[in-house]
């Protein structure tokens, strides 16, 4: 039987219990308004009206991985940080990232299976077992994930990945499939579990606000380049460290956004949201996303 978005919100719903007026993963967040500014390489790379070098306007999200909202920020989970950009046409286009490089599963079923495993409590440790049996590739990923698991000194100083294969097309009819990194301006080692917990539940939603009060956050957007061979199907493999990386542009992060998320109001960063001169690769995981999102709309509301 085909996995149905109902259920694996379910399933998140059962690992982290649901949370009214709350996303079913990374329900605990922090929004932020600013700009995206292209260089001129990303103009060559893809015709989107939003790579063409004037600055857009941009809404950012810091979150923790976890479906839980009060979830402590010194507790291990990945990081996420989702863009939405607003172009001169009136187009939206979206990136969502996440602090490890590399997605466990090349499916939406394994990934569930997985949540499905983990949350086992004692029969985890047989559930995850026989998951890895089930899931082989998932055994090769899992363990490289640990250690982005732990917590940050700050949201703005770890790196960002896209994970998924996305198809550029520019104004002369070329197209390549590129992968997104989010670069920070500095980066900073991880904490101790120690040094993180005295820091507090919030640490680092009060440490980004501050930060950004002090002046602008930046991140680089780079982009990996494929070549003939590379899967642009499978998140869980990384390409080549010889392919070519071209940065294409650069986000600056200037205020707390207040205005959004309030009042009834319901904002959603989709991977899948593109527009003319980027396309979806044949990801499963991808295509999934938007259909889970959905599910995850319909319960916050």
């Amino acid at each position: 039987m085909s996995l149905t978005p109902e259920h694996a919100i379910d399933v998140v719903n059962k690992t982290f219990g649901r949370h009214d007026g709350h996303r079913a993963l990374h329900a605990k967040g922090i929004l932020f308004k600013g700009t995206f500014t292209a260089t001129p390489e990303a103009g060559h790379l893809t015709r989107a009206p939003h790579m063409q070098g004037d600055p857009v306007p941009a809404t950012f999200r810091f979150s923790n991985g976890a479906g839980n909202p009060n979830h402590p920020d010194y507790a291990p989970d990945p990081r996420g940080f989702a863009i939405k950009m607003y172009s001169p046409d009136d187009s939206r286009t979206d990136i969502v990232a996440v602090s490890n490089s590399l997605f466990p599963t090349r499916t939406p079923d394994g990934f569930i299976a997985l949540l499905e495993a983990q949350s086992g409590g004692v029969a985890a440790a047989w559930k995850m077992p026989l998951f890895f049996a089930r899931y082989p590739s998932a055994l090769r990923v899992v363990p490289k994930t640990i250690p982005t698991l732990r917590p940050p000194a700050s949201y703005a100083t770890i790196p960002y990945y896209a994970i998924h294969a996305f198809r550029w097309l520019d104004a002369d009819g070329g197209s390549r499939f590129v992968r997104y990194t989010l670069l920070p301006e500095t980066e900073e080692p991880r904490l101790r579990p120690r040094a993180a917990r005295a820091r507090g539940r919030d640490y680092l939603r009060t440490e980004i606000a501050e930060r950004v009060h002090r002046g602008p956050v930046r991140f680089t957007l780079e982009v990996q380049i494929a070549e003939s061979g590379d899967r642009t199907d499978d998140p869980t493999t990384a390409w080549p460290s010889s392919r070519r990386r071209v940065r294409v542009g650069t986000f600056e992060i200037t205020a707390l956004e207040t205005e959004r998320e309030t009042g009834g109001d319901i904002l959603v960063f989709d991977p899948t949201r593109v527009v003319d001169g980027i396309e979806l690769s044949d990801d499963q995981v991808l295509h999934f996303r938007e259909q889970a999102y959905s599910e995850s709309v319909k319960r916050r509301t």
